[in-house]
């Protein structure tokens, strides 16, 4: 019965390094780089997401996730630009933490899902897409959390907890273990990322 085991959890270790190429061990490691800097609010996270964005937007477009894809594109715009905003010099002083209203996340989120909706129509009517909404839902989601994390938005750790629940998910169903995998340490990085940045919030504000 042991043997038994044995052979099958050797199997299956064999078809996980076999289904897992170089580069998305790569991106994994650049992307738990950029998550454990940005967590420490260092500017240095920023070209750490430019690189990961890179490998992430061929591997999940091999993958039929064009949406998630696509998304990638964006990652590295926004790299940019968060590299730009954290400096002390811009915009006359360093970005401080600090939180949205609710008014501010109703509208937000009712932007989030019309876009989902709609795009993932166009992508069922008109691509091989494997999973059109929720690869809609996903991708515009992050497009508003990365956002917030480049203006230094407390809430923006709340929106990563959900969407990367849900990205887990698809990353299994599609055999990016490596990448599911990530997802799971990037839960709970995100909970420390929360108590951290809260901590950093002015006294009246938390």
């Amino acid at each position: 019965m042991s043997g038994d085991m044995g052979a099958g959890l050797d199997t299956a270790i064999a078809g996980f390094v076999a289904a897992t190429s170089p580069w998305e061990v790569a991106a994994v490691f650049l992307a738990i780089v950029y998550l454990l800097l940005a967590i420490r609010e260092h500017p240095g996270c920023w070209p750490a997401a430019l690189l990961s964005s890179l490998i992430y937007a061929g591997l999940l477009g091999s993958e039929q996730l064009y949406m998630e894809a696509a998304l990638q594109v964006f990652y590295v715009a926004m790299a940019v630009y968060g590299w730009w905003a954290w400096r002390p010099a811009a915009e006359g002083g360093a970005l401080v933490v600090h939180v949205w209203s609710w008014r501010r996340h109703a509208l937000a989120l009712l932007l989030v899902a019309m876009l989902s909706l709609g795009s993932g129509r166009l992508l069922g009517m008109t691509t091989d897409a494997a999973l059109p909404y929720l690869d809609s839902a996903i991708t515009w989601a992050s497009l508003l959390a990365t956002w917030m994390v480049a203006r230094k938005v407390l809430e923006n750790w709340l929106y990563w907890f959900v969407i990367d629940s849900l990205s887990l998910g698809v990353f299994l169903n599609r055999g990016l273990y490596l990448t599911a995998a990530l997802f799971t340490v990037y839960l709970v990085l995100i909970v420390i990322g929360y108590r951290r940045w809260r901590s950093h919030l002015p006294g009246g504000a938390r």
